[in-house]
């Protein structure tokens, strides 16, 4: 008896609590009443298999190699093409690079279907070089102009698309990089390895406003990229310049680097700062002013580790160009242009970036301890 009643007991505050409704249920449980009876709605699932394939389709045929006419190598050092990062540099083909054939570099995506193709500016930084694009159906083309964005690693691409009169080029779409959220899904494409074109790898947004420091060590080149995008997403050697897309098939970012040192650490430039580069490109066009020389920054701290001014190291000046014509020589330091002088926030390519073709500025230069003024008249820079 005494047995019966504790189980009445129990059951009866099973009832009561059943009764009482969520109130009793802690906070993370949900009840939910479905009737029978009543209509159901469709409900669509989108998985992640079915994510990729409708961005591979939508952004594929849109997404190109690009490839450059490779000369043979002069020596046992040559006979690798490294880019401007060590992290997407092409081992070159040595067979093909002694038959003088194209080489596969990079890769890019189609922007306007009159043959305007976005890719990283480190993709093409051989100025004297001669660049061709591959389209996914394999259709090849000569690039004809080059603009080469002066403050971020983008280049814009000009084909001739008349020159396969029957194929029609088909453009990205554009997204909006403002409202990333880490976590999001996404989609890469590119020509992994400078072989595999058109090869998809996905990932999630790993990290926003990302700040790292590229650079390839066989060439002592270092470029900083702020506020870039990482993402998971395998990245190899050859996606460089290749759309990061996300889940409604738009390009969100411009693949550009990748960790030597980790997995599935990779970034990408936010498209928002493809589309500020655009706008300066539809301004000018191909019509950028140049000075004509190759530099490396000098920020204060090396300025004073070395005893030289800070400004714009100059490793090179190139033949016939305003900055030789000017007398400026390997080994200068230019300090200012036009009475700015150059700092950490306003880099020698930043400062020529918003003079105008054809317009004289001053330079203050730093050479074997004097301090030099000297004019030059900037031009078009040359395109390949």
């Amino acid at each position: 008896m005494k047995r019966l009643v504790i189980l009445l007991g129990i059951l009866f505050i099973i009832l009561a609590i059943w009764s009482a409704g969520e109130a009793y249920l802690p906070s993370f449980i949900h009840t939910t009443s479905v009737s029978l009876n009543s209509p159901t709605q469709p409900v669509k699932v989108e998985s992640e298999e079915s994510v990729t394939i409708a961005d591979v389709k939508k952004v594929g045929p849109s997404v190109v190699t690009v490839s450059e006419q490779a000369a043979p190598p002069t020596s046992q050092q040559d006979q690798f093409n490294f880019g401007p990062f060590s992290m997407f540099g092409m081992p070159g083909n040595q067979d093909q690079q002694q038959q003088n054939q194209p080489q596969s570099i990079g890769s890019g995506f189609i922007i306007s279907v009159d043959g305007l193709i976005v890719t990283n500016k480190h993709v093409v930084s051989d100025t004297s070089g001669k660049y061709q694009v591959i389209t996914a159906d394999n259709k090849q083309y000569d690039v004809k102009q080059i603009y080469r964005d002066p403050l971020n690693d983008i280049a814009v691409l000009k084909i001739d698309a008349s020159q396969n009169s029957a194929e029609t080029l088909k453009s990205v779409t554009l997204g909006d990089s403002s409202n990333l959220q880490v976590g999001q899904f996404v989609v890469a494409i590119g020509t992994a390895l400078g072989e595999f074109r058109n090869t998809v790898t996905t990932g999630v947004i790993s990290g926003l406003g990302r700040g790292v420091q590229a650079g390839d060590p066989y060439q002592g080149y270092v470029e900083n990229l702020n506020n870039v995008i990482q993402t998971s997403a395998a990245i190899n050697p050859g996606n460089s310049g290749g759309p990061l897309v996300n889940s409604s098939g738009q390009v969100i970012g411009i693949n550009t680097a990748v960790a030597q040192s980790g997995q599935n650490i990779g970034f990408a430039l936010p498209i928002s700062v493809v589309k500020d580069s655009l706008n300066n490109f539809n301004q000018t066009g191909f019509n950028v002013p140049y000075l004509g020389v190759s530099y490396k920054s000098v920020t204060q701290d090396v300025a004073i580790l070395n005893s030289i001014p800070q400004g714009a190291y100059i490793q090179s000046v190139v033949s016939g160009s305003p900055a030789q014509n000017a007398g400026i020589q390997g080994g200068d330091v230019i300090t200012g242009i036009d009475g700015t002088k150059l700092a950490a926030n306003h880099e020698l390519a930043s400062v020529i970036s918003k003079k105008k073709v054809g317009e004289t500025i001053t330079i203050s230069l730093w050479r074997n301890g004097k301090t030099l003024s000297v004019s030059a008249t900037l031009v078009i820079a040359p395109n390949p």
